[in-house]
C-alpha cells in the first residue's frame, strides 16, 4: 500500500455510505406512494457494497496480507438491488388505489428500519472521515519530524 493508500480507502467509504443515505432517503421519500412509474407500489432499495478490486473471501484477503501482500483497496458498490419483502395490505375502500376487496397495497418500506440504516450509514461516514483525518495528521507529525 503506497503513502496515500489510506486516504483513498477511507474516501471509497465515504462514497459508499453517501450512496447509501442518498438511496435510504428516497426510500423514505417513497415510503407512501403506492403507484410508481411501473404502474405498482415503491419497492425499497438496498445497497450492496464489496471490495474494491474483486470479491475475494476474508480468509483470503488474510492470508495474502500475513505472506506480506496488500490489505485492500476499498470498498466499491455493486449494485442497488430491490428488496424482496412483501408489501403491505391496508383496508382503506376510499383510496383511489385500492383493489376491488378495498385493500391498498403501500410500499415494503419500514420508516424506523430506514432510520436505523441511515444511522449506521452516517456512523460508517464519520469513521471514515476520523480515519482520514488520522492518516492526514500522521503524516503532518512525520514531516514535521523530517525537517
Amino acid at each position: 500500500m503506497g503513502l496515500f493508500g489510506g486516504l483513498d480507502i477511507s474516501a471509497s467509504g465515504m462514497s459508499a455510505e453517501r450512496l447509501r443515505m442518498d438511496v435510504i432517503a428516497e426510500n423514505l421519500a417513497n415510503a407512501d406512494t403506492t403507484r410508481g412509474p411501473n404502474g405498482g407500489p415503491y419497492r425499497r432499495k438496498e445497497v450492496v457494497l464489496q471490495q474494491s478490486g474483486g470479491g475475494s473471501s476474508f480468509a483470503s484477503t488474510l492470508q495474502g496480507v500475513q505472506a506480506g501482500g496488500q490489505a485492500g483497496s476499498g470498498v466499491e458498490v455493486s449494485g442497488i438491488v430491490e428488496d424482496a419483502s412483501p408489501m403491505k395490505r391496508v383496508y382503506d375502500p376510499g383510496h383511489p388505489d385500492a383493489d376491488a376487496q378495498g385493500y391498498v397495497t403501500l410500499p415494503n418500506v419500514e420508516p424506523v428500519v430506514e432510520m436505523v440504516d441511515l444511522i449506521t450509514a452516517s456512523r460508517g461516514y464519520e469513521a471514515n472521515v476520523q480515519a482520514m483525518t488520522a492518516s492526514k495528521q500522521m503524516f503532518t507529525r512525520t514531516l514535521d519530524i523530517l525537517r
